[in-house]
């Protein structure tokens, strides 16, 4: 594999190079390292947003109706659209395609379903390092479109820019949303299927809860509530309007700048604590950990004991790996 070759192609547009690159994301390929380093220069330009909300509310189709008005301003934009995976077999339905097969053939628009995998928090584990893909492959913009979520599922708080949340007409009040933990986490709220009975209802309750929040000093992002339905366009215009005097306000405060600083440590950390976690197997297949465990049910020592040693064998085990690579020490004791 030509790495060099595989990314120029990627920055190039070709689709056929972005789909690999993210497959390798996914994989966990040994090559995913040597592809990380080279896209890191032409990333970080692109606008990730992130939509979510529960089931049936219609996020595909509200994601759909973006793209257009996106492609209609001349942006490419890229989608990764992620689907809960099953218990049982491991496969997922893939059914946002269904949803945006208006954009299937537009050369403009790069559509990535991904499963879950079982990851919580409604989005997938490769979530981040395929963002970089389709930041560094020229998109302007990058719709995140999560799992369906629910109460406290909202890790897409800490990938996107600006997270879009919605709701629909009889499927809660205001409280129920509190709950959901939807409050803190969503920049712009939209009640989708506003033809529907009840939306007001449900603007004036999402308006209320917001309202008791801590966002009304100065200079504060406060949330907008919008009126949309998805199908026929109404609304999207002002939901737009809304991702572009948010993207202003972040600029204008150094928002955003936080943000994707907070975003690159999530990423650094859950690759460290993953290759932490890869070498603890390695300690447990070396029965270290089984000793350390048999020893606590024997009583003698702590937890806290037996995880310090723990550690030091790891630590350990990297001075060992390090030296033969300098490179790779870290100042562990």
């Amino acid at each position: 594999m030509d790495v060099g070759v595989l990314v120029e192609q990627a920055r190039a547009g070709r689709p056929r190079a972005v789909a690999r690159l993210i497959s390798l994301v996914e994989d966990a390929h040994p090559a995913l390292r040597e592809v990380m380093a080279a896209l890191a220069p032409h990333a970080g330009h692109a606008h990730v947003l992130g939509i979510t909300g529960s089931p049936g509310v219609g996020k595909s189709t509200t994601t759909n109706a973006l793209v257009g008005a996106l492609r209609k301003r001349g942006q490419r934009v890229g989608v990764l659209a992620v689907d809960p995976s099953s218990p049982f077999s491991g496969g997922a339905l893939l059914g946002d395609r269904i949803r945006m097969s208006d954009h299937a053939l537009d050369p403009g628009v790069y559509i990535r379903s991904m499963a879950s995998r079982g990851h919580l928090g409604g989005v997938s584990w490769a979530t981040p390092q395929a963002l970089r893909v389709l930041d560094a492959a020229g998109c302007d913009v990058i719709l995140v479109e999560t799992v369906g979520v629910g109460q406290s599922e909202v890790e897409i708080a800490g990938l996107a820019d600006t997270s879009i949340v919605l709701l629909a007409p009889g499927m809660g009040d205001g409280i129920q949303a509190a709950k959901a933990g939807i409050l803190e986490i969503g920049d712009i709220f939209v009640v989708n299927k506003a033809d529907r009975d009840g939306a007001d209802a449900t603007v004036r309750d999402l308006r209320h809860m917001i309202s008791l929040g801590d966002r009304t000093e100065p200079g504060l992002w406060r949330p907008p509530v919008i009126k949309a339905v998805a199908p026929t366009g109404v609304g999207v215009d002002d939901v737009l309007e809304a991702i572009d005097r948010h993207l202003a306000w972040m600029e204008k405060t150094g928002t955003l700048h936080r943000r994707r600083v907070r975003r690159a440590a999530d990423e650094i950390e859950a690759i460290a604590v993953a290759s932490l976690r890869s070498r603890m197997g390695d300690l447990r297949a070396g029965h270290r950990l089984r000793d350390l465990a048999e020893a606590l049910v024997a009583g003698e020592g702590d937890p806290y004991t037996a995880a310090d040693g723990l550690v030091a064998a790891l630590a350990e085990a990297h001075r060992d790996a390090a030296d033969g690579n300098p490179a790779m020490r870290l100042n562990v004791p």
